[in-house]
């Protein structure tokens, strides 16, 4: 067997053993969704928060798609200088389906009064997450948790 050979077979075997390895995991891919959806909020980028969604959302509080966007636009509007922390983060992967469980608490300025908007020092609150592969790429199909008259 010549040296090119053996070079070729070398890289035929560890080229899947590589991508495996390399390859992002579907865990580390919702840790980003979550990451940059909360950088999208603070930086109240509208258009980047509901790339992160799935146009077939809807919650038991009857938002959809259109009507969050809404929800979201009148909260930016209103409020300023908003920081989300968030801890805890769970997830759990069910082939094309996901879920995110974690602990939040925001805070926000409206007008000239600074606070919490979402959970408190002592009690943040707890969100549920669903999430659907659309595409090759998570998005966020359904929220538990929220209170929707914020």
């Amino acid at each position: 067997m010549s040296k090119k050979s053996i070079i070729f077979l070398f890289l035929l075997i560890l080229s899947p053993l590589l991508i495996y390895l390399l390859w992002p995991t579907a865990e580390s891919r919702i840790k980003k969704l979550i990451k940059e959806g909360s950088y999208a909020i603070e930086k109240e980028e509208i258009d980047r928060v509901m790339s992160k969604v799935s146009y077939n959302y809807s919650d038991d509080y009857g938002l959809t798609y259109i009507l969050l966007k809404k929800a979201l636009e009148e909260q930016f509007r209103s409020m300023s200088d908003i920081k989300i922390e968030y801890e805890n983060l769970k997830i759990e992967v069910k082939d094309n389906s996901a879920s995110a469980k974690l602990d939040v608490r925001v805070i926000a300025t409206i007008g000239n009064q600074t606070g919490y908007i979402i959970g408190d020092i002592k009690s943040p609150e707890h969100l549920k997450f669903t999430l659907g592969k659309e595409r090759a790429k998570w998005v966020v199909t359904k929220t538990e948790g929220l209170n929707p008259n914020l």
